[in-house]
């Protein structure tokens, strides 16, 4: 019961700050509960499916979307389900794992870029390196108490929004 409030809150939170447009100077959307908070919502969500994982967002090619301090919901789909504009979490050729928007398909997979990328992704999205595609996002304030830190960073994978390499 504590969790479906806690996430009812937090979407209750979105959409209030959704209406009032409130965001960050640099542009990054940003809600009134830390980044734990907001992790343990996005957990709270993907926990009863075995097709959603939990991720957390750092960099800011994907602003005014989600920037540092988002926690994304990722549900896995086969590649036969893309469509342009869609954003996907995949792993590039330097084995990063990257939060990028769908441009078009092209015979190696899927080009990607970032919103804000002047230039696309250099891997193609495909079957082999995709994760699958945002569900969810999760705004917070980014900020994390200090002693919890270390627990955020272990516990939960990162997506970059970057520069395309």
């Amino acid at each position: 019961m504590k969790k479906a409030f806690t996430l009812t809150r937090h979407l209750l939170a979105i959409t209030l700050l959704i209406l009032a447009g409130e965001v960050s100077a640099a542009g990054n959307p940003v809600s009134g509960v830390s980044l734990l908070t907001a992790l343990n919502d996005a957990n709270a969500l993907a926990a009863h499916r075995t097709d959603l994982k939990v991720l957390r967002v750092e960099g800011v090619s994907m602003l005014p979307f989600f920037g540092p301090g988002a926690v994304l919901v990722v549900k896995a789909l086969p590649v036969e389900k893309l469509r342009a504009g869609m954003v996907v979490v995949y792993t590039n050729r330097f084995k990063e794992t990257i939060a990028h928007r769908l441009l078009g398909r092209t015979s190696a997979g899927w080009s990607a870029a970032g919103y804000n990328n002047t230039e696309a992704d250099s891997t193609p999205v495909n079957s082999t390196n995709l994760l699958g595609v945002v569900y969810a996002t999760f705004h917070s304030n980014a900020k994390v108490d200090p002693v919890m830190l270390g627990a955020v960073n272990a516990g939960t994978p990162v997506a970059l929004a970057a520069p395309a390499r």
